[in-house]
């Protein structure tokens, strides 16, 4: 039986199971699905490919003329297999209290799409499960009510979008590779090269295209905004993981992206938003990573990778437990709640705790391979851009989140603390950022997960690394604080803050007024042209044909019979030969 269950990639198990929740009413045994759904995936990931196995390749396709190879699980893929299944599950205890069908099926549906996508070894079953993903999760921010359902149609744009763009590199690299659409290394050598990079680069926020995130997460669901953080752009980076290793373009790109996220995390208002552009930020450490490309860059993104979902997921869940209370996630209406919501408060702190890399927590273990690895490939540059990137975590992520939700001024609100199975999804979160951290034998149970190479041999806990991490971040600290002392430091106003999304939508909007308005005057001109071109054939055929027109003055009397006799002799000759 498990070894006819072995040709399944096991998303698909989630994915039915999504279906099915659709038709289940709200119960436990609805609830009961969507949490073993998951588990079941990564039984089933176990049982096709144990430890330390070979590469597995099964489920093998013939469409169109096309072999599809709709299993493929290695030492890469098999990482963000079992990822995606444990945010599934920490994803489903989260949501407990939900009873929208729509939430729990999208969910089960998102997630599968996302563990069957990271195992698929050719490009169109990659493409398959890449449309998916953005079909199926466009429901969680729809969920978020009706100012969230712009946000949702240009959320589901971009990434239907980026599908097409992924099959066109797709099918372009395959003609240049003898019809080969083997999801392996691709590099830019080819266009078709160049058009999956954008598509990849898409959902993993590039600069400029990075948008739709701080878009559309902050207007989702409680829920479906810690979902959507789990699996598009984490999905993303494993696709360029695999198919762009060492392209040394994603150095820069990813340079750039952990410094301007920065910028606008420090003034805007919305905790969510503020948290969104700290995910772009943490993407650029991963695609720099991909871009250096050495063992221990590419070790480094991996386990980034895993942390990432489970701390950042923690600040989501912590800021969404907040907003689930009090009703808003604006740092300018927080504040005080530590007094009301100190469970949440506490596990609010180590997620913070771990995103900046404080010694102890998630990413102190992680970040620091990927800019040792800029280090020995001696790019400075991007190592310093890096640097500054990584305090300004500290700053926005470590500090102003909980700082202005937590304590800061007093708000005023007294509310319950956050429900038990929202705690229970953070506390579980909480303990994985301090047990995979820890320095006597917790961080090398992550670093056996990675990859590349066959022992990490990297060691985080030194005294040079950690002197310089805390001197980093006691830096960032006193910044802060001198800025606050001073009045500097950017004000909670109630406003939104304008991305560079503006300019898409501004010369979007003019375009399609321009477009508007040509096609009224065309309209107006073809109407116009219409009437007159009526008028004047109606006035030529009255001067013709009309009683005192040119053929009464000039024709015969006798002419018109003449003529109708001739129609009928006609008539009566057809209607003899076509009988």
């Amino acid at each position: 039986m498990i070894d006819l269950l072995s040709f399944i990639n096991p998303g698909l198990w989630i994915i039915i199971a999504g279906a099915i929740c659709a038709f289940l009413p709200v119960g436990s045994l609805r609830k009961a699905l969507v949490l073993a759904a998951p588990i079941f995936a990564a039984f089933m990931i176990y049982m096709i490919y144990p430890f330390g196995s070979e590469e597995i390749i099964a489920g093998k396709v013939n469409f169109g003329g096309i072999e599809l190879t709709t299993l493929r699980i290695d030492k890469l893929s098999v990482v963000w297999g079992y990822l995606f299944c444990l945010a599934g599950v920490l994803n489903a205890l989260y949501g407990l209290h939900e009873k929208c069908r729509m939430t729990d099926s999208s969910a089960l549906i998102y997630t599968g799409a996302a563990v069957a996508g990271v195992m698929a070894g050719d490009l169109i079953t990659l493409f398959i499960f890449w449309e998916l993903t953005a079909i199926s999760s466009v429901f969680l921010i729809w969920k978020g009510g009706k100012r969230a359902y712009a946000a949702g149609l240009r959320y589901l744009a971009i990434h239907v979008f980026s599908g097409v763009l992924l099959l066109a590199g797709a099918v372009m690299y395959a003609d240049a590779n003898g019809g080969d659409f083997a999801f392996n290394y691709i590099g830019l050598e080819n266009p078709g090269g160049w058009l999956l990079l954008m598509a990849m680069g898409i959902k993993c926020g590039f600069p400029m295209l990075h948008m739709w995130m701080q878009d559309a997460y902050p207007k989702a669901s409680i829920t479906g905004t810690v979902i959507l953080a789990s699996f598009t752009t984490k999905f993303a980076i494993y696709a360029l993981a695999r198919g762009f290793p060492g392209t040394d373009i994603l150095i820069w790109i990813g340079a750039v992206m952990t410094c301007f996220p920065v910028f606008f995390a420090v003034v805007e208002n919305d905790l969510r938003r503020v948290l969104a552009y700290s995910l772009n930020n943490q993407l650029g450490f991963m695609v720099c990573g991909i871009g250096i490309g050495s063992t221990l860059a590419l070790n480094g993104v991996v386990g980034q990778v895993f942390l990432h979902v489970i701390f950042k997921g923690l600040l989501f869940m912590s800021i969404g437990a907040v907003m689930y209370r009090t009703g808003t996630a604006k740092a300018s209406e927080l504040g005080g709640l530590f007094r009301s919501m100190p469970f949440t408060a506490v596990l609010c702190l180590i997620g913070a705790a771990s995103i900046a890399a404080v010694p102890m927590f998630a990413a102190f273990v992680t970040k620091a391979m990927i800019l040792a690895a800029a280090v020995e490939e001696h790019l400075y540059i991007p190592f310093l851009m890096m640097l500054f990137a990584s305090a300004g975590v500290m700053e926005h992520s470590g500090i102003k989140v909980p700082h202005f939700t937590f304590f800061a001024h007093d708000s005023g609100r007294r509310v319950k603390e956050a429900p038990w199975n929202m705690l229970l999804a953070m506390t579980l979160a909480a303990g994985i950022c301090i047990v995979l951290a820890f320095p006597w034998g917790g961080y090398q149970m992550l670093y056996a997960l990675m990859p590349f190479g066959e022992a990490v041999e990297y060691h985080p806990y030194t005294v040079d690394h950690v002197v310089f991490q805390m001197q980093l971040l006691f830096a960032a600290i006193f910044a802060f604080t001198l800025l606050k002392r001073r009045g500097l430091y950017p004000a909670e106003r109630r406003a939104e803050i304008l991305d560079v999304d503006w300019i898409y939508r501004r010369v979007g909007v003019g375009i399609a007024k321009w477009i508007s308005a040509m096609w009224a005057y065309v309209s107006i001109l073809t109407k116009r042209l219409r009437n007159h071109a009526m008028q004047e054939a109606g006035r030529r055929l009255y001067q013709v044909f009309s009683p005192t027109g040119r053929l009464s003055e000039t024709a015969p009397s006798g002419l018109p019979a003449l003529m109708t006799a001739a129609m009928l002799v006609l008539i009566l000759i057809i209607a003899y030969f076509v009988r």
